[in-house]
């Protein structure tokens, strides 16, 4: 069966791997239907992945139909794939926390992903899509990843929110944050960005200085801030806009040794708050949305292609991915 692979840095190639014919007790093969490329699977093409070994089959965000009965499953049941392979027996695991499993596996990363043909996968990392798409049930993970942050920060309705980077992620905590009813504004640095949030999902708070977001709210600061953004510095440049009592939460994570101001972190009483990947409730909150028409799907779908046209291009993607959203990778309906 055909596999997309990135060999090394920078080299990505169709290869042909076995047929899957041993599945473990307790798990299940599916067929893969859709894979969404994120910011991951580009930094695995760009040798920026610190913890990856290569070669490696990429590919996290997935849909897929099972194969044969067994498990619960029944086969043709279109499933979402949790990525997030937990050990059970950390103290994470133990505490209802397997997001942030001490011995975590992440298809795509620790270990081989899913662009491929077939995929065995643990039965409990399988989700049911009833009533989506196999695109929409590619999306649902990435969209989790949001909806898991807004759930920990706690916001609430009425709070006014600022969203630092608009990428994939940010553009779904922004969608999330503001189903639960928060005042939604959007910080990055790219005007192009701010625009196609605004175009398409009616963001109509958009700013490319946090001078300027402040300033919006008559200089309190915001209830809730995310950064989505990834990078160091801007982390750190984010805790002036929290307003006093307010809540600073770090969806994206950096290599960077971060520091901030303790006195103004201490008369804010700011809370701080890391979040890790997603729950199952994450993904039931965001497959529900999709249900109900609360999340454009094709809003988010900025182009579908095959295997075949990801060899070719996929450099470029990576090279140009300023204005993308989600592209799906289609194996198979």
């Amino acid at each position: 069966m055909q596999a997309g692979v990135v060999r090394e840095p920078n080299q990505f190639a169709i290869e042909q791997r076995p047929a899957i014919t041993d599945v473990p007790d307790g798990w299940v093969l599916i067929d893969i239907c859709c894979v969404g490329l994120c910011g991951t699977d580009y930094h695995i093409l760009e040798g920026k992945h610190p913890f990856l070994e290569y070669p490696r089959t990429i590919g996290h965000e997935l849909s897929g139909r099972v194969v044969s009965d067994g498990n619960g499953w029944s086969a043709g049941d279109l499933v979402v794939v949790n990525p997030y392979l937990s050990c059970g027996t950390c103290r994470a695991c133990q505490r209802g926390k397997p997001n942030c499993c001490s011995n975590i596996n992440v298809l795509g990363v620790h270990r081989d992903g899913g662009l491929t043909a077939q995929l065995a996968v643990p039965a409990g990392n399988l989700y049911a899509a009833d009533g989506l798409t196999p695109r929409q049930a590619a999306m649902v993970e990435f969209l989790a990843i949001g909806a898991h942050a807004v759930r920990r920060s706690g916001v609430a309705r009425g709070d006014t929110v600022l969203v630092t980077g608009v990428g994939p992620i940010g553009i779904g905590t922004a969608l999330f944050a503001r189903l639960c009813g928060a005042n939604v504004a959007l910080l990055d640095l790219s005007p192009e960005r701010l625009q196609g949030a605004a175009d398409k999902f009616g963001f109509d708070q958009c700013f490319t200085n946090i001078e300027d977001a402040i300033a919006s709210t008559k200089g309190d600061g915001f209830d809730v801030v995310y950064d989505a953004t990834g990078y160091g510095a801007a982390i750190e440049a984010g805790f002036v806009a929290v307003a006093h009592g307010g809540t600073y939460t770090l969806v994206s994570v950096v290599k960077d040794v971060l520091s901030f101001s303790d006195p103004e972190f201490h008369k804010r009483e700011m809370r701080l708050i890391g979040s890790r990947n997603a729950l199952k409730q994450d993904f039931d909150w965001v497959m529900a949305a999709f249900r109900d028409g609360q999340i454009d799907a094709d809003a988010l779908c900025s182009r579908v292609i095959s295997l075949e046209e990801l060899e070719q291009c996929f450099g470029a993607l990576a090279a140009d991915r300023a204005e993308l959203i989600k592209v799906i990778v289609q194996i198979q309906e």
